[in-house]
Order: structure tokens, then sequence, then C-alpha cells
């Protein structure tokens, strides 16, 4: 599948203020500065669509992109960024749950995950809720360009190793790159196929 357009459609902090239009819906997520502004800015071929900082939790709100005029694409909150206050992330924990468990269009929840480090148990614990909510989702490993290709790889097997310890197998996972367009076409592609099955 291909992006042949994107647009802004709207931002809210509640479900019942998102963009009137009901369309499937492609959520993105991760801890703050995983890289998922620069990741949206890849598959949609938009270098300004999302905001990019280097400020972590910079997204405070649900944004809506309007993808070829059938779909949304749609960039959550960051998660688990300890600097913010107790009161700011709570709310922000509110706005994220009311989104997720309460979009009926939602189709696919992306949880982005850095492909340099391990794991942690923040990303450990989010994703055990998904599942116990019974939300559909895939993971993304980010910043794959980062260091070596073998390295990259052992890392993402070691992530995948822990998360199995609680899980008897795993959701589809991809591996890119913003600065590469690593992984575009393979998300894409997934996407291409849930609408398609819808």
């Amino acid at each position: 599948m291909k992006i042949t357009e994107a647009k802004f459609a709207g931002s809210c902090t509640r479900v019942s203020a998102k963009p009137k239009r009901r369309l499937p819906e492609f959520a993105f997520i991760g801890r703050s500065n995983v890289g998922k502004s620069s990741l949206i800015n890849m598959l949609t071929g938009n270098g300004k669509l999302a905001m990019t900082s280097s400020t972590p939790g910079k997204t405070k709100l649900i944004n809506h992109f309007l993808i070829n005029d059938s779909w949304y694409l749609v960039d959550l909150p960051g998660y688990g960024y300890a600097k913010m206050g107790l009161k700011a992330r709570e709310e922000l924990k509110k706005v994220i749950s009311d989104y997720i468990l309460g979009s009926e269009e939602l189709m696919t929840l992306f949880v982005l995950v850095d492909s340099r480090y391990d794991i942690t148990r923040i990303d450990i614990d989010f994703i055990a809720e998904l599942g116990e909510k019974g939300v559909p989702f895939a993971i993304i490993f980010t910043k794959c360009d980062k260091q070596g290709q073998s390295a990259t790889a052992a890392q993402i097997r070691k992530s995948c190793d822990i998360l199995l310890q609680d899980w008897e197998s795993l959701p589809p996972v991809f591996a890119s790159s913003a600065e590469k367009k690593m992984g575009k076409e393979e998300i894409l592609n997934y996407i291409g196929t849930i609408l398609t099955q819808s």
C-alpha cells in the first residue's frame, strides 16, 4: 500500500471529540522519545506532518491524520515520561486509556520500542494490559539504523524473548528506521491487509 495523501484531521483528549467522520484507525504509541513522530512522518512521506522534538513528552493530545481519504493514522501521547508531574501523568494516562479502550474504529495499536535497549518494564506492563483488555496490537522496533545490523537483530530477539516469558506467542513485530525508511513497506502492507479484510 502507498500513502498518496496525508492531512491533519483534528486533535482531541477524548474519544467523544475525535473527528466525526468514522473511518478505520491505526494508532501509534510508545515511550517518550522513542521516535514516534519521525516514524509517522516517514510512513506518510511528509516530514512535517507529526511534530518531532528532542524534548520528551511533547505530544499531549490525540492527533488524527486522514490518510488517502479512507483511514486515520492516530498519533497518541507517549507514556512513561518520568519528569512529568504525577497529576499530569495521570491525566495523560486517562487520555490514552479513554482512546484505546473507547474507540470502536481502532483496528490496530502499534507499540513502538527502542531497538537499542532491552524492552523496559513500563513497555512490558503496557503490553500486558493490552492483552488483558483484548486490544489488537503490533510491535515496531525503532531506530534500527543506530547500531550494527547483527547487534540490532540480537537486541530485538532479546526483547522478544523477554516478552515471551509472559506470552505464548507475539503479535506481528516490525523493525524500522525513520532515517533509512526501513520497515515502511512492511508496516503499510500490514495496514493494507487489515483494511482489505475489514
